[in-house]
């Protein structure tokens, strides 16, 4: 653990033996396009799709809003161990940030990025460890996980209180020789870590208590492969994805103490993994949540409903693929007053969705956008 996170003991949201696996093989052929049965998919363009750069390998993605009230569309990029940053009103690359390596400002397969206030946290599976910078000076504030972590992914964060933040991290750790044999159900119980990371000392330091692990260990229902995961502080709701190809794949549902509900979306929902999953909040607690189905030749986003998980409705674009993460963007911009849907193209881009566009192209009742 960094020495800046030495004053409490224990770990925030988001590594373990000393003795590090040679790097998983590469994620095999993308499922072709099988559409989900019955559901009507319309098609809703994109405002646009970045300049593609293949070396990167995208994956997760969050967004920032400058003093000056520009948006920062922020990319981890996995095969070059480094952030991208876009406009998020353009799509324009502003920069990189990083390169490979366990020092203070580099990284190690970035996946899982999130924001909260003027930090960015970074899930880093390979050095098993979150990475917390500041923003915008990119400068790390201090890192946790390590020791712990075993090979993280996904994270969400929510402010318990003042100062205080609750940060959830999934942790896909896997056996064999090919890192392809889901662990025993006993130890599905670590599918995701919890940590508690106050911000709010004065001193500039983090300080992180660990809250512990939880998932579900039965058969019909345990967290065999876990990646996305996003939560609803109205509704004491977690979602998770369960990526195992070996299974129907959904997101299943958990309250903020871990405990699994026994609801999940509907599986015969999604004809390929359930991936990128994001809440799309509108005005009195209504709302939806927007999870990708990640198909070729292209991305399905299906829409539940906010409370009653019941679908509400599905699109795809015209051009995005392949789709990993994603990041909901509701704050209005100069190009997007009704707010944004970003998403990941085929490992190489990020694409824009107007949220006004979904809304009318699915007859969504007005409230969600301005």
């Amino acid at each position: 653990m960094s020495p800046r996170l030495l004053p409490i003991v224990l770990a925030l949201l988001a590594t373990a033996c000393a003795t590090r696996p040679a790097a998983p093989p590469a994620s095999p052929p993308m499922p072709a396009a099988v559409p989900p049965p019955a559901v009507d998919v319309r098609t809703v363009r994109e405002r646009y799709v970045s300049e593609e750069s293949p070396a990167d390998e995208l994956d997760s993605l969050t967004s920032w809003t400058t003093e000056d009230g520009r948006t920062w569309l922020i990319a981890s990029a996995k095969s070059t161990h480094r952030l991208v940053l876009f406009d998020g009103d353009s799509g324009a690359r502003l920069r990189e940030f990083g390169n490979e390596g366990t020092g203070p400002g580099q990284f190690n397969r970035p996946n899982g990025v999130a924001v909260h206030g003027d930090m960015l946290f970074v899930v880093e599976r390979d050095n098993r460890r979150v990475q917390v910078l500041a923003l915008p000076s990119l400068a790390t504030l201090g890192t946790f996980g390590e020791g712990e972590l075993r090979s993280p992914y996904g994270i969400w964060l929510t402010e318990s209180e003042p100062g205080e933040v609750d940060v959830y991290v999934t942790d896909s750790f896997m056996y064999g020789a090919r890192f392809d044999q889901v662990p025993p159900l006993a130890e599905l119980s670590q599918r995701v870590r919890r940590y508690r990371v106050q911000t709010g000392g004065g001193d500039g330091k983090l300080r992180v208590a660990p809250g512990g692990t939880f998932g579900d260990t039965t058969p019909a229902a345990a967290l065999h492969v876990v990646e996305s995961i996003a939560g609803d502080p109205e509704n004491d709701r977690l979602l998770i994805a369960d990526e195992d190809e070996k299974r129907p794949s959904t997101l299943r549902e958990y309250t903020f103490s871990g405990r699994y509900t026994g609801r999940s979306l509907p599986q015969d929902a999604f004809a390929a993994q359930a991936e990128g999953v994001a809440l799309w909040s509108c005005a009195g607690g209504k709302g939806y949540w927007i999870a990708v189905d990640q198909l070729a030749p292209l991305t399905v986003f299906h829409l539940f409903d906010r409370t009653t998980l019941a679908p509400r409705g599905s699109f795809r674009g015209a051009v995005t693929a392949h789709t990993d993460g994603v990041a909901l963007h509701a704050a209005s911009t100069p190009s997007f007053p009704g707010g944004v849907l970003y998403a990941v193209h085929d490992d190489r881009a990020v694409a824009a969705f107007d949220l006004r566009d979904v809304a009318r192209t699915l007859g969504l009742p007005d409230g969600c956008t301005g």
